[in-house]
């Protein structure tokens, strides 16, 4: 199996950086060229087989809308600072079509969207001109409460079919930790649920990625307000998922990460 180019024989670590000053996880952001560049040159050295920018924090419970003018200038400059110094696919983290055309422009290879090619109408029309590969969420109204696995199937099923209608075949799943947030369960017993039970994702045949690296449902866990306070509770999560299944796993903290992940996937290998 492969994603974007890269062989997924093992799983394979995507580093986060973000340029957004509003994100989450303050420790993740680089709004210094030298310091942008470093970090990314770094986490490649570190392991990494990706590198992910954000230019907007996707964050569903925090208040992140800034104009898309300003989104597409600080995607275009990341990706441009760091393209001629890192051998890796570079994917933007966006919802907005018009940010993702314009980092593919500058030199992005993957179009990570949140909303699962259901947000801007016109996403999947650049993923399919530009041949982009595609992660998508699972998003959408959150309809059986009671299961949540089947619901995250049911949500990305809706996305490949959207993709599959504009071309786009190269593809991975993410169930979108963190964004489907129903009042009931709790949603850090749903993050549970779906990672527990990650492996059911398979029968799509597409990579698995996962992105669980300081969120809030580890804080809720542990008692972990401070995201800066939350990577062991990051790494368990981690060595959940790639024991379930996992192929991708997007983090702000590569070397440690990729640890987490060589152990856990070692151990898979003798699940009966």
């Amino acid at each position: 199996m492969k994603f974007a180019g890269i062989d997924l024989g093992e799983p394979r670590i995507m580093g986060v950086i973000n340029v957004s000053p509003e994100s989450f996880y303050k420790g993740s952001v680089r709004d210094d060229e030298n310091r942008l560049i470093e970090t990314a040159v770094k986490m490649v050295e570190d392991g990494a087989a990706f590198i992910d920018i954000g230019a907007k924090s996707t964050a569903p419970y925090l208040e992140t809308q800034i104009p898309v003018e300003e989104e597409v200038r600080r995607a275009v400059w990341a990706v441009k600072a760091i393209r001629d110094h890192v051998d890796v696919p570079i994917s933007i983290d966006t919802t907005s079509a018009k940010v993702a055309e314009e980092a593919l422009k500058a030199g992005a290879n993957v179009i990570n969207d949140v909303t699962g090619l259901k947000g801007d109408p016109r996403m999947a029309e650049v993923a399919g001109e530009y041949g982009a590969p595609v992660i998508v969420c699972a998003h959408g109204k959150v309809r059986n409460l009671s299961d949540p696995i089947h619901t995250v199937i049911d949500l990305l099923r809706e996305s490949l079919v959207v993709a599959q209608r504009h071309g786009i075949e190269d593809v991975a799943v993410d169930p979108a930790i963190g964004f489907l947030r129903p009042e009931w369960p709790p949603w850090y017993e749903w993050d549970s649920k779906v990672l527990t039970n990650l492996n059911m994702l398979k029968i799509f045949g597409r990579p698995i990625l996962i992105g669980v690296s300081r969120k809030s449902f580890i804080g809720a866990i542990t008692d972990r307000k401070d995201p800066a306070e939350r990577l062991p509770g990051s790494l368990a999560a981690t060595a959940v998922a790639v024991f379930n299944g996992a192929n991708i796993i997007r983090t702000h903290d590569v070397r440690e990460t990729l640890d987490a992940v060589k152990m856990a996937a070692f151990m898979r290998k003798f699940r009966p």
